[in-house]
């Protein structure tokens, strides 16, 4: 599985590993650990829409921060559930990473979709992305 959550870091909080031989395999991870936390069934969510994202962060933390909380703030504003159709990462240097996504998701529907945990945002509190042999790893906290 290339996600874990974890009871060990924080209580009131949901935490998880993510893992991924690339860095889009890690960021589609987190992506899809952040939505089994919301959504009780992921595969339930049908690929009716897409939604185009574009980030540019200084660091990898501070990008998967981003397109995190992206996920997140498209379930409260437009009450989707998105998970990354594709994503390509790239980087001009050393401090600028872009991500480029297309998710797709549908509207929650309280029929099909049976919500778990409300999750208000990604939080600071031991994020990292680092590489490890064999690919990559982050460390995500979620403030629920």
């Amino acid at each position: 599985m290339p996600y874990e959550f974890r009871g060990d870091i924080a209580h009131a909080d949901i935490a998880f590993d993510a893992s991924g031989s690339t860095l889009e395999e890690l960021f589609s991870a987190a992506a899809e650990a952040t939505l089994k936390v919301m959504a009780e069934d992921p595969t339930a969510v049908r690929p009716t829409e897409t939604v185009r994202v574009s980030l540019a962060e200084e660091s990898l933390e501070m990008l998967l921060f981003e397109f995190l909380n992206e996920l997140i703030f498209y379930k409260d504003a437009r009450r989707l559930l998105l998970r990354p159709q594709w994503l390509e990462i790239g980087s001009e240097g050393v401090d600028s990473y872009q991500l480029q996504a297309a998710l797709q998701g549908e509207e929650i529907d309280a029929c099909r979709h049976q919500l778990d945990t409300d999750v208000k945002a990604v939080t600071m509190l031991r994020l990292s992305v680092h590489q490890v042999p064999g690919g990559w790893q982050a460390t995500v906290v979620l403030d629920v």
